[in-house]
């Protein structure tokens, strides 16, 4: 039987084919490769983009607080009393009723004695909007 020699034709592994071409030297006298330590560089980059987190959902966070109060106060004026179709860019008044019940008018806060709720227009998407 014979044994066949698989290193036979393969090269010490500090021998490369065309040293020249290589990126990196491949000798015993080369200098050693060795790794970054890149904490610090990570760590950064890190506390940038959180704080871009942040702001962003500060800003959606702002957003949505905005989009939240413009929901309920259509939805009480939706939900209120009024007896008139009201008109697009033109202002209304929202007061509370003896009975507490909530009703639109087109008379101003200073020429009734009413509690006053506050003053909204209508815009052209049908979204009552505060003043």
């Amino acid at each position: 039987m014979e044994i066949i020699n698989i290193r036979k034709n393969k090269k010490p592994d500090n021998v490369a084919d065309n040293p020249g071409l290589l990126p990196y030297g491949s000798n015993v006298g080369a200098p050693s490769i060795s790794i970054e330590n890149v904490d610090g560089w990570k760590a950064s980059k890190l506390q940038k983009v959180n704080h871009q987190f942040k702001s962003k959902f500060e800003e959606m966070k702002k957003d949505y607080d905005l989009l939240m109060e413009e929901f309920l106060w259509n939805e009480m004026i939706y939900n209120s009393k009024f007896t008139f179709e009201p008109v697009v860019g033109e202002i209304y008044h929202l007061y509370y009723g003896n009975d507490e019940s909530v009703f639109l008018s087109l008379i101003g806060p200073n020429e009734w004695n009413k509690k006053y709720v506050g003053s909204f227009k209508l815009n052209s998407d049908n979204k009552w909007l505060k003043i």
